[in-house]
């Protein structure tokens, strides 16, 4: 592993754009999702820390949108739907009093896009999909540091972001890479033997392929121990959630997928761990709560005092971990078979899986057949022939593909069940 490329994020090395006296200029990708709302109950509790200069949102949450602007005082807002940029302008002039300038607004489907390169330190990306993927490649080339939570962009366009990124320029916010990044601070990179990677094992942790066949929508979104979008828990459920996260520790850390290793520990108290060659394992913990990874994301190398809430030492507690089961849940050992192949194939592995989340959502799929619809969408695909050589088009390209032939197949489906 010693004489593999640098890796992305690396927490010994600071990647500072130019910034002056005061608070951080912040930009916020996503400002509405979960993400986004507690990235902004961060900001909100630390003025003296960050400063928000911009807000992205896809435009279905307008009234939250334009409070967040009037709280933060934003300079820009942009919104991925044009149709709402008149509700949006009355939110704002509602929320603003007389003679106050309102936010420059931006519309439409490169709005996130055009906010990401805009003048500030920071760029919190935390939408949902592979759609983060220009965002992501628009703050690198703009040079802003990157706190990177939306793991489709990195995982759909490996090497472009590989390609754009400087030493220390992205700061993970996934609590599972965010606490690999602060175990990996108390060693070298050749002292590292095995990324660990912890999952809550979902609302069905312990059932078999068999039980799995007749759980519901509710039942897969009753997540037993974070508060996520219907998309990110689903995702749990099936741990492909847990797949994409093998594929962005190896993205960003260069470590090889064999030394990557997932193990399930329901009460998501450790985050994940660092295995190092003496034997020494060192595991990053705090209570269930996103404000944590994001304070690192936003504030790295300096800590961010009561981002998050803190363990009761004085409490009996339990901690368990379990090995995964990979017969239930095969979607962790296919996303190392689409990132060992990399180019194209983990762009058609995460959008088959965005069809077919949205195909069970719509009663059109089973919950066995997530999975096993991605996997047949990965194999007609094939090996890819970009390689490392890969561009936005290619991606695109098989995205597109992917899609189409998931909708197919998902059709065909709800069709032959309609029948039986």
């Amino acid at each position: 592993m010693t004489d593999a490329p640098a890796p992305l994020a690396d927490p010994h090395l600071v990647y500072d754009p130019v910034a002056g006296d005061g608070p951080k200029d912040v930009v916020i990708l996503g400002s509405t999702g979960s993400i986004g709302t507690q990235a902004v109950d961060l900001v909100l509790r630390n003025p003296d820390r960050f400063r928000v200069t911009g807000l992205s949102a896809n435009g279905g949450r307008v009234s939250l949108l334009a409070e967040q602007a009037r709280r933060l005082r934003v300079r820009t807002v942009a919104v991925a739907r044009e149709d709402v940029v008149g509700a949006l302008r009355e939110a704002l002039s509602a929320r603003y009093g007389p003679g106050e300038p309102l936010p420059e607004i931006l519309a439409g489907a490169d709005a996130a896009t055009q906010l990401a390169a805009s003048d500030c330190h920071t760029v919190l990306n935390g939408i949902t999909g592979s759609i983060g993927l220009a965002p992501t490649l628009a703050a690198l080339e703009a040079g802003r540091t990157l706190a990177l939570a939306n793991k489709e962009s990195l995982i759909v366009g490996g090497p472009l972001v590989k390609g754009l990124a400087e030493p220390g320029q992205i700061i993970p916010v996934d609590s599972e890479h965010a606490a690999l990044f602060q175990a990996l601070a108390a060693g070298t990179r050749a002292d590292v033997r095995k990324l660990v990677v912890t999952a809550s094992g979902g609302p069905f942790r312990g059932r078999t392929r068999d039980e799995l066949a007749n759980v519901t929508v509710e039942d897969a979104l009753a997540h037993p121990t974070w508060a996520m979008g219907p998309v990110i828990t689903i995702n749990s459920a099936t741990l492909v959630n847990k797949g994409l996260e093998v594929i962005e520790a190896h993205l960003l850390y260069d470590i090889p997928f064999d030394h990557i290793e997932v193990v399930v520990h329901p009460q998501s108290y450790v985050h994940s761990m660092v295995e190092f060659t003496d034997g020494s394992t060192l595991a990053q913990a705090t209570p269930p709560d996103m404000r944590g990874p994001i304070a690192i994301g936003l504030g790295w190398p300096e800590r961010v005092p009561d981002a998050a809430p803190v363990f009761d030492w004085s409490k009996a507690s339990t901690w368990e971990f379990f090995p995964l089961d990979n017969e239930a849940f095969p979607s962790v050992d296919l996303a190392r078979h689409v990132g060992g192949l990399a180019g194209t194939a983990p762009a058609v592995f995460n959008a088959a899986n965005e069809e077919c989340v949205e195909a069970f959502r719509a009663g059109a799929l089973p919950f066995n057949g997530i999975i096993d619809t991605v996997t047949r969408v990965v194999e007609e695909h094939g090996t890819p022939r970009t390689g490392t050589s890969l561009t936005v088009p290619d991606v695109l390209e098989a995205e597109t593909w992917a899609r189409a032939r998931t909708r197919e197949l998902t059709s065909l489906t709800a069709s032959a069940e309609a029948r039986a």
